[in-house]
């Protein structure tokens, strides 16, 4: 499978954990299901790795990586969270399209930090990606 595909998969299983989410979070606190979702991840992926046989790797991650991928860990269960509380008090159909306002972000912060260019395609999508959320939202 290429990029695209994965891609893809990942847009569809991220669109069942909005609904799935949300009456998941009805009447508990939303931080409480954030957890609960996090160990069911944790248990779900260790048991990838171990399955995989790539738990062996582990001692050739460098010291850069390691500190980036736990500043991204960190920087997942802030979204987590939030998304969680604004999933528990708004609807879905509304907290999905803001939260997907995270590939403009993302678009944005590549450009800054990772050197990557913005193309007038690029630009103009982005332009289009705000307006539909805006227009979805109100």
């Amino acid at each position: 499978m290429n990029w695209v595909a994965y891609a893809l998969l990942s847009a569809l299983f991220a669109a069942l954990t909005a609904i799935l989410a949300k009456v998941g979070v009805k009447n508990i606190d939303s931080n409480l299901a954030t957890a609960i979702r996090t160990i069911v991840i944790f248990i779900f992926t260790w048991g990838l790795v171990f399955f995989q046989g790539t738990q062996k790797d582990m001692g050739s991650i460098s010291k850069v990586s390691l500190i980036f991928l736990i500043l991204s860990g960190l920087a997942t269960g802030l979204s987590w969270i939030f998304y969680f509380k604004a999933l528990q008090i708004g609807s879905a159909s509304k907290v999905v399209p803001i939260d997907k306002l995270s590939l403009i972000f993302t678009i944005i912060l590549a450009a800054i930090f990772l050197k990557e260019s913005i193309s007038i395609k690029a630009i103009l999508g982005i332009i289009f990606m705000t307006l539909g959320a805006v227009l979805v939202v109100i």
